[in-house]
């Protein structure tokens, strides 16, 4: 399976410029950790909750005034949309992230976060779960009723 039939399209994202404090209502209002940061549509980076805490507040720095260019992390950890699934899952085990941006040509096309990986695993248990018991009972003998 490959990363384009799972991820999300259009994920929401931040201009540079964006400050911390929007950063971070709209990793509320989406739910997450991280929002990509784009510029004419490229990926040009990604800040994360912990960038806010650690490279804005707890550094003394006001997340009205501070801008995302300032804290994200840049060149961050992406994938293909013709990546395999598997590929993105062993990235963000290894990498330790939940949220991957898949970038085709420098331009940010979607987002995989791990509860579509989760998903699609379910799935693939549940398929296999089912050919087993779909499978006839070796060395039994079927018995008619009548």
């Amino acid at each position: 399976m490959k990363v384009s039939e799972i991820m999300t399209r259009e994920p929401a994202t931040i201009g540079p410029d964006a400050t911390l404090g929007e950063a971070a209502t709209l990793m509320k209002q989406q739910d997450c950790g991280s929002i990509p940061v784009v510029e004419n549509g490229r990926l040009v980076g990604i800040v994360t909750d912990r960038d806010i805490v650690i490279r804005a507040i707890a550094a003394g720095k006001d997340p009205k005034k501070t801008r995302a260019a300032e804290v994200m992390s840049a060149d961050p950890i992406t994938v293909a949309p013709d990546d395999d699934v598997n590929v993105a899952e062993r990235e963000m085990r290894e990498r330790q992230v939940r949220r991957l941006p898949v970038v085709e040509d420098g331009r940010l096309v979607g987002i995989l976060v791990t509860a579509q990986l989760a998903r699609v695993e379910r799935a693939n248990e549940l398929g296999e779960t089912i050919e087993e018991i779909s499978k006839p009972a070796s060395g039994r003998a079927s018995h008619a009723r009548g």
